[in-house]
């Protein structure tokens, strides 16, 4: 019983709201109310504060997260090692992801895993770099794909070297050369993805002893291509992004090759869930066969 508690204590976090959690879970609002207070009574003391806004977590709340996560991340293992051993294939695969991969690497990859494998599901959260870390860390996912080095200490997996460019509008005086040098790049208004405290753009940056002249910090890749295409400024992005860019915009090497390095991180690799393993080794296989795999 304690763990159908857990499961609804999690999803009201995960979802932010007791009816959406109840939805989610096929459950009455009577239900997953009584649920959460049934737990904060066995747990001796409140779990979540409730307002009209949503659902927050107390910080008693914030403390128990993670173990909680992590009894029901060892259920689910066992099931899939139970599973496992009556030669059954069971789970769900929680991935941490980023833009480039869900839209590049991922749709083909799922499809063709679940036509091997249709009984395991496979669940996506997509954010930043900092997201995905912190979503590794506190159990939220099985893994995640990241940009390394990681800034924590997890076990990972190389895959891939994504080559990072320079982009200009064609009509920009630096536009016909065919490198770009970062004392040139210092000396223009530059546009700063925002996908961590620390990413690749910044050390690369960082690295060549540039301070950019930041106009702009945008999150969405499209997005700083369309700015880039409307004269305001320019921008270093990884070749995966650049498969479409418009023709207005060119995109030229850095005077140094520069890549960010993609690779999957998880906690442990030896306690990871046989359904998370699986899809791992999925992942590199179709790399492989994609001509993808590089590190």
């Amino acid at each position: 019983m304690t763990l159908f508690k857990y499961e609804v204590f999690n999803k009201i976090v995960e979802l932010g709201s007791l009816t959406k959690a109840a939805e989610a879970l096929n459950l009455t609002q009577s239900g997953i109310s009584h649920g959460i207070s049934s737990l904060e009574s066995e747990f001796g003391f409140s779990l979540l504060t409730r307002d009209r806004s949503g659902v927050t977590l107390t910080s008693n709340g914030e403390h128990v997260l993670q173990y909680v996560r992590e009894v029901l991340l060892r259920n689910e293992q066992l099931k899939e090692k139970i599973g496992a051993i009556n030669g059954l294939e069971l789970g769900t695969v929680r991935i941490g992801t980023f833009t480039t991969v869900s839209t590049q690497w991922l749709p083909e990859i799922i499809k063709r895993f679940q036509n091997q494998h249709s009984s395991i599901n496979i669940k996506l959260f997509e954010g930043n770099y900092d997201a995905i870390h912190d979503w590794i860390a506190n159990s939220t996912t099985d893994f995640g794909f990241v940009s390394l080095p990681t800034v924590k200490f997890f076990d990972v997996v190389p895959l891939t070297k994504d080559r990072m460019l320079c982009i200009l509008p064609t009509d920009h005086p630096l536009s016909q050369q065919d490198t770009i040098s970062f004392d040139q790049i210092g000396q223009e208004p530059f546009i700063m993805p925002k996908w961590g405290n620390d990413h690749d753009v910044r050390r690369i940056l960082k690295e060549n002893q540039v301070i950019p002249n930041v106009r702009y910090e945008v999150a969405e890749d499209q997005a700083i291509i369309a700015m880039v295409q409307n004269g305001l400024g320019i921008s270093i992005l990884p070749e995966m992004v650049l498969c479409n860019i418009p023709q207005n915009i060119r995109a030229i090497n850095l005077e140094k090759n520069h890549f960010r390095k993609i690779g999957i991180a998880t906690s442990s690799l030896k306690t990871i869930s046989p359904a998370a393993k699986k899809f791992i080794d999925f992942v590199q296989i179709w790399l492989t066969e994609q001509n993808l795999l590089d590190y």
